[in-house]
């Protein structure tokens, strides 16, 4: 099967080795993601605005791929602070309160930057 990477153009694809989603037949895992925090849409205390961030911007490399958030069967949450589970769960039902991916919500003690609250990995597979 063919494998197809897909980047963004990160700074820290080409530093760390990897792409932000690679599809090999049916099968589509996106790399852990993270909010852009720009200090006024997505706030450095706001884990709802991440959250939601991180879901548009996954919803955009799906549909690079000709795929949508409706093939999503796996999330896995990772928050600094597991007390903004009600936050998050409100901007992931945002995205699949429909679809309901299978999904892990787990408290870390940090992230790569201490302005992230959450990131989010995704698996789709495509029917």
């Amino acid at each position: 099967m063919k494998r197809e990477n897909i980047l963004t153009g990160s700074p820290w694809e080409d530093k760390m080795g990897y792409c932000r989603a690679v599809r090999i037949g049916n099968i589509i895992e996106v790399s852990g993601t993270v909010a852009i925090v720009d200090g006024e849409k997505v706030k450095a205390d706001d884990a709802y605005a991440q959250t939601y961030n991180i879901l548009e911007r996954v919803e955009k490399v799906l549909e690079d791929l000709n795929v949508g958030m409706k093939d999503v069967i796996r999330t896995r949450i990772f928050t600094t602070d597991i007390t903004s589970f009600e936050e998050v769960a409100r901007a992931h039902a945002s995205f699949f309160k429909d679809v309901k991916p299978t999904t892990g919500f787990y408290e870390i003690n940090k992230l790569v930057a201490p302005e992230y609250l959450v990131e989010i990995e995704f698996t789709a597979v495509v029917q």
